[in-house]
């Protein structure tokens, strides 16, 4: 109990005055030292005990695998005994392999297996989706001669995470097809796959199986439930449902500021930052990146700079987005120099989404005086990294609409000679459950 609380030292301390000890004392003691990452003192124990069972070489397996250590992990696994090595002892092991992402290792041992249980085909399946492998995720799924849930939420919450959502929702009802009851970790990820494709109908049709199948409202439901909402821009759903919430995360926090950011209630993202501070969760990066966002939407400059001052208060280092988003924010309320000169100062090297976001200021204010300096500094031989075509269109465009089409001309010979294809527009509309892309010829 005291390990597990993180009181290593009252554990270990009532562990001394024990009268007398057994095996499941000892195991105890192990596991407790191994969670706090006390690697020495658990192996200290551990080459003191006479009697080991299985439970004690799984936790020191375990324990080194989660250190990251699979080295010590793998010795320890080759020295357990025949007789104590069952199917979670040779799990165990794969799946320190996979949580490491040492897929290689993983597979060789996987072939090796004597028997197989459902949770080592579910890492497997796992450990390939964190490596961005689908094809071979997917691979090892059709091989599980007998699924069960666990299998399936693998595959489901793989595909949403690698950003392969549709996949994952035909997974989930294939799934359904096949008479699996999806419980709360599948509900999280199709509810997540929902919210990043903005299908609200389809997000509703899954809250209502949640209600109807009765499923437990626990956190990362609730968290799935308002990021569905929020992006989806259902604000009074989301946010009646994060009210009724008795514990909130940084999560939830997070889904409801950025959604309010995203459909322009900037106010109101600001008002919920305030509100977050003042509970007991502490804003992360993610919270600051979203609070900028609404301020450079809603062109709230003076708090923008201040909030970006706060970072350093709860120990957050900028990174480049953050810094994107305030040149965003001083571009857009015409503060071109001074975005320009936070770009100067700004200590990552700019990518092509800062320029981005200055050059459209620079459209917006119609400023080509600045466009001239940010090419003679960049150099139109590199100016850009990406091969995307946006930012020399966007150059053109703008000397276009100062009618200075000599110069909006060159920039399109830019592109020629770089062999930079204009990519021509495309838009996406949800017609039922299908997505269809919709062209044109031109931007």
């Amino acid at each position: 109990m005291y390990a597990k609380c993180n009181d290593i030292l009252a554990s270990r301390k009532v562990f001394d005055y024990m009268p007398k000890r057994n095996v499941v004392t000892l195991n105890a003691m192990i596991g407790g030292y191994l969670k706090h990452k006390y690697m020495d003192s658990a192996s200290i124990l551990f080459d003191q005990m006479s009697n080991r069972t299985e439970v004690t070489w799984i936790e020191m397996i375990q324990g080194f695998a989660r250190s990251g250590d699979t080295v010590k992990a793998r010795y320890l696994f080759n020295k357990v005994p025949p007789e104590l090595k069952n199917v979670v002892t040779w799990t165990v092991m794969v799946d320190g392999y996979t949580s490491n992402g040492e897929m290689e290792a993983a597979r060789d041992l996987f072939e090796e297996m004597p028997q197989r249980n459902f949770f080592v085909w579910s890492s497997m399946i796992s450990g390939y989706f964190k490596r961005c492998d689908i094809k071979e995720a997917k691979a090892m799924f059709d091989q599980i001669p007998v699924r069960n849930l666990v299998n399936w939420n693998s595959l489901i919450s793989g595909y949403v995470q690698n950003g392969l959502c549709e996949k994952g929702l035909e997974a989930f009802r294939k799934m359904q097809a096949e008479k699996f009851e999806p419980d709360e970790v599948t509900f999280a990820s199709v509810l997540s796959a929902c919210a990043q494709l903005g299908l609200l109908d389809t997000g509703k049709e899954i809250h209502s199986m949640i209600n109807h199948n009765k499923i437990k409202l626990n956190r990362f439901v609730l968290n799935a439930l308002v990021d569905m909402y929020a992006k989806c821009g259902d604000l009074m759903h989301a946010r009646s449902i994060f009210e009724e919430m008795g514990i909130r995360n940084n999560a939830c926090w997070n889904a409801m500021i950025s959604g309010f950011a995203i459909h322009g209630q900037c106010k109101e993202a600001l008002e919920f930052f305030r509100r977050m501070k003042s509970s007991n969760e502490r804003p992360d990066e993610i919270t600051f990146l979203s609070v900028l966002s609404a301020c450079a939407h809603g062109g709230y400059v003076d708090e923008g700079l201040q909030i970006f001052s706060e970072m350093e208060k709860y120990a957050l280092a900028a990174n480049i987005k953050h810094y994107g988003c305030l040149v965003d924010l001083l571009g857009r309320s015409g503060k071109l120099k001074e975005a320009y000169d936070l770009i100067k100062r700004m200590p990552f090297k700019p990518n092509d989404a800062v320029w981005g976001a200055l050059l459209g200021a620079c459209r917006i204010h119609g400023d080509t005086n600045l466009v001239e300096q940010i090419i003679i500094k960049l150099g139109t031989s590199n100016s850009f990294e990406s091969g995307d075509d946006s930012h020399y269109v966007l150059l053109s465009n703008i000397y276009a609409a100062s009618d200075r089409w000599e110069r909006a001309e060159s920039m399109r010979v830019v592109m020629a000679n770089k062999g930079i294809p204009k990519n021509p527009g495309c838009s996406s509309v949800m017609l039922g459950n299908t997505e269809q892309q919709i062209g044109a010829n031109s931007r």
